[in-house]
Formats: C-alpha cells, sequence, structure tokens
C-alpha cells in the first residue's frame, strides 16, 4: 500500500521561504504524476502545483511563479518550494500522486493522498 508521508509545514511570517516534502513509501511512483493541494479553512481543496513523470510541470495560475515543484524518483520524493509567502498561502497542504495529474488536476482523479501539512503565513 502507498503511503505519502509530507514534512516541512510550519508557522512563518509573510514573504519567507518554506520546502515542502513529500517522500513515497510502499510502492514506486516514477510513473505517477505527483503534486501538490493545499485546503484553506471554508475553501474547497485546490490544485497547487504537479510534476508529471517526464518533468513537464503545471502550476495554479495564481501563483504568478512563486512555488516550484520538484521530484526525485530516486528518492521517491517530490519537493514544493514556496517563497514570498503571503499569508493567503495559508491551508493544509496535501501531497498527491495521479496516475494522469498533470495532464488533468482534478482532485478526484487522485491515487494516493498524503495525511497533509499545516502552513500558516502571518502577516
Amino acid at each position: 500500500q502507498v503511503q505519502l508521508v509530507e514534512s516541512g509545514g510550519g508557522l512563518v511570517q509573510a514573504g519567507v521561504s518554506l520546502r515542502l516534502s513529500c517522500a513515497a513509501s510502499g510502492g514506486t511512483l516514477s510513473s505517477y504524476g505527483m503534486g501538490w493541494f493545499r485546503q484553506a479553512p471554508g475553501k474547497e481543496r485546490e490544485f497547487v502545483a504537479a510534476v508529471r513523470s517526464g518533468g513537464s510541470t503545471r502550476y495554479l495560475d495564481s501563483l504568478n511563479g512563486r512555488f516550484t515543484i520538484s521530484r526525485d524518483n530516486a528518492k521517491n520524493t517530490v519537493y514544493l518550494q514556496m517563497n514570498s509567502l503571503k499569508p493567503e498561502d495559508t491551508a493544509v497542504y496535501y501531497c498527491a500522486a495521479g496516475r494522469i495529474l498533470g495532464v488533468a488536476i482534478s482532485s478526484t482523479l487522485i491515487d494516493y493522498w498524503g495525511q497533509g501539512t499545516q502552513v500558516t503565513v502571518s502577516s
């Protein structure tokens, strides 16, 4: 059974950077799209970023280049580098794996979810 475990969240001030990590175990996900979703209180879970098995990436348009996703297939790990954080980035961030994630970005197409890590950005 594949498990995804996120780390790297926390409480930070606006303007700083954080890097989230997601380590997969129980199987290899090198052929899967890997990505991140987030859910703020009272809002629906939304797509943030994805990286396909071949390395192509896709992002939420409103991020305007502040976040960068990457993956290390040898380590079965995906990363999300978040720069210039804003209070509106506050959310629980979920790691996700899906066979067509990156081609499609709907949360309904995700095969595996992590448990989530809280990111809180204070103003």
